[in-house]
């Protein structure tokens, strides 16, 4: 019911007026939809309803002839990054892809913005010994940041996101250093970094109960059991790294075992449909800031 009730709010309150196709369409839909609850098949059910709130700017879905159409509605997009990382016990490994990915796309039903594909790899230093991590290096990942946005410049994108659900700060700094390159390089070019997790933690502050929470704690194991619950695998003991300050070491691992970073049991799926929410909503608000932008 969580998953219906949010992606239904996120497409009534942010479609334009509806044409007389539109309803007529609709009224089918809520026919089916209705057959389809009778007969209990609700799974069915849902993936209809999550159909009908795709955004129509989503890359992967997009034939040629949409894109250049779709040039005509925006010049922004979203460059979505994530990682193949532990996450504990308990979390899958692309679940930095996943939250930032499926927070983009939330944001693509309030805003007309494109929707890179996501970017499953980066820069992974902490958990880097950790069993499935894994990482590229920051020369790699630098090069492929700046084919991409050279590319999707070249085919008419000026205002680029980077936006990462991976919150290293290696990687982040990586992007950073990327996005001062591109900055020099076209001058009507507009560009942000984001790490979507600061985001949504700044966000979601006020419901959020585990201080210093981080990697895989309360608030990506509340998003993922509200986003993908299928694959959450239990949980995991509350843990902090203790790492030495300034100090680099090889096994990692000594200093953080189990890969948490905060207090999964803090977490519910209730909490993670309102952190998804209320990061889509301000991530919506930065855009339309972002979009008007003009440098002193």
């Amino acid at each position: 019911m969580g998953i219906v009730s949010f992606q239904r709010n996120n497409f009534f309150s942010h479609s334009p007026t509806l044409t007389h196709t539109d309803k007529r369409v609709l009224s089918g839909v809520v026919c089916v939809g209705l057959w389809l609850i009778v007969e209990n098949d609700i799974e069915l059910f849902l993936n209809m309803c999550l159909k009908l709130t795709r955004s129509k700017l989503l890359i992967t879905d997009m034939t040629m002839p949409e894109f250049v159409a779709g040039l005509k509605e925006s010049r922004t997009i979203f460059l979505p990054f994530g990682s193949t990382e532990e996450h504990g016990q308990h979390l899958p490994l692309d679940t930095d892809t996943m939250q930032v990915y499926a927070t983009v796309k939330s944001v693509a039903l309030m805003r007309k913005v494109f929707v890179a594909p996501p970017v499953h790899y980066g820069i992974c230093r902490s958990t880097s010994e950790h069993p499935g991590t894994v990482s590229i290096s920051s020369d790699t990942f630098r090069a492929l940041v700046r084919d991409l946005v050279r590319s999707y410049y070249s085919q008419g994108l000026r205002n680029f996101i980077l936006i990462s659900g991976h919150a290293g700060k290696t990687h982040i700094g990586a992007l950073v250093e990327v996005g001062e390159e591109m900055l020099k390089e076209f001058p009507d070019i507009r560009l942000a970094v984001i790490n979507e997790y600061d985001f949504c933690y700044r966000a979601g502050h006020e419901i959020v109960e585990v201080e210093g929470d981080s990697h895989a704690g309360e608030v990506e194991t509340a998003r993922i059991q509200y986003l993908f619950p299928d694959l959450v695998k239990g949980s995991s003991p509350r843990e902090f790294p203790d790492f030495p300050d300034y100090i680099l070491v090889r096994n990692k691992r000594a200093y953080w075992s189990g890969g948490v970073w905060g207090d999964p049991s803090f977490a519910s799926p209730e909490k993670g449909a309102k952190l998804c929410q209320l990061s889509a909503e301000a991530l919506a608000e930065f855009v339309a800031k972002f979009e008007t932008f003009s440098e002193r």
